[in-house]
């Protein structure tokens, strides 16, 4: 659309006919997020709140339809960057986030770790490392006051508050992990998110089938990082009744990952009574299937 009938059509935001805004506002939901300039010029300089409140709707539709076309785009691609999705994801609440300020948060905290680590260490070691900075001296913990807020969800919000839900938290320590070169996979255990420990070399098929890898331990996230065996895990299952057991024992790849945190985040929405928001999020959610 050339700069002349887009400013005539954002001109028409004020007309108190609702035939006429109807009208203008389908032919501006039509652009892409370019178009949100002008429209923050026009609600800068209007003294019509039912102007600015039209605006306002029509920004937050192109930032959700810009949002719901990188996840596309995301899906598309062969690597799902973990980082970069649960970014996608930031950026429906938070649509100007500024993503340097998010990779040097994640830098700072993987360099104080990784100072600390040496290729002497076993795994084992390497994540107890881990375990104690994450948790102790940066000390990134679990909201268990407010854990249905959807906020706990963000990774932004996670870095700022040092405080989240158990997936969010999961999803921290599996980027920070993968940063020191630990091979991490989710595990989709009932309540509680669990990360897994792999075998190095089958760590490497983060594309391929992973189901019977070789687990070498399971880490809790929503424990300070507890470590724990298959032997303890298997138990618990079977003493809840939770079948088949590998569907959480064995680790998922960051495609569910991702779908997983989606749906953690709608039904934060839903237990906060935000129904426009929660159907938002079940559209990005229904990209994955």
């Amino acid at each position: 659309m050339n700069k002349r009938k887009l400013q005539a059509l954002i001109n028409l935001l004020d007309d108190p006919n609702l035939f006429v805004f109807e009208t203008v506002e389908k032919e501006l939901l039509k652009e892409n997020h370019d178009i949100i300039p002008a429209l923050e010029e026009k609600w800068e300089s209007s003294f019509d709140e039912r102007c600015q409140e039209r605006i306002e709707t029509l920004i937050q539709d192109l930032q959700f339809k810009q949002t719901k076309k990188l996840i596309g785009d995301w899906l598309k691609t062969k690597e799902h960057n973990l980082l970069e999705g649960v970014l996608l994801i930031d950026r429906f609440q938070y649509p100007d986030l500024n993503q340097l300020k998010i990779n040097h948060k994640i830098g700072s905290i993987k360099n104080s770790i990784w100072i600390e680590l040496n290729n002497s260490f076993t795994i084992l070691e390497k994540t107890t490392i881990l375990n104690y900075f994450l948790f102790n001296v940066h000390g990134f913990s679990i909201n268990f006051q407010n854990i249905h807020s959807p906020q706990n969800c963000f990774l932004n919000q996670v870095l700022e508050t040092k405080k989240g839900n158990p997936l969010s938290i999961s999803i921290l320590y599996i980027i920070i992990s993968r940063l020191l070169g630990l091979p991490t996979q989710f595990i989709d255990f009932p309540r509680n998110p669990l990360i897994a420990i792999v075998d190095p070399e089958l760590a490497r098929q983060v594309h391929g089938d992973i189901r019977n890898s070789n687990v070498l331990f399971y880490i809790n996230p929503s424990n300070k990082g507890a470590i724990t065996s298959r032997k303890e895990i298997e138990y618990h299952l079977n003493k809840n009744n939770y079948t088949p057991l590998e569907e959480y024992t064995e680790p998922k790849d960051d495609f569910h990952l991702i779908q997983s945190h989606l749906g953690f985040l709608m039904k934060a929405y839903q237990s906060v009574g935000f129904s426009e928001k929660e159907e938002k999020i079940k559209s990005l959610y229904n990209l994955f299937n």
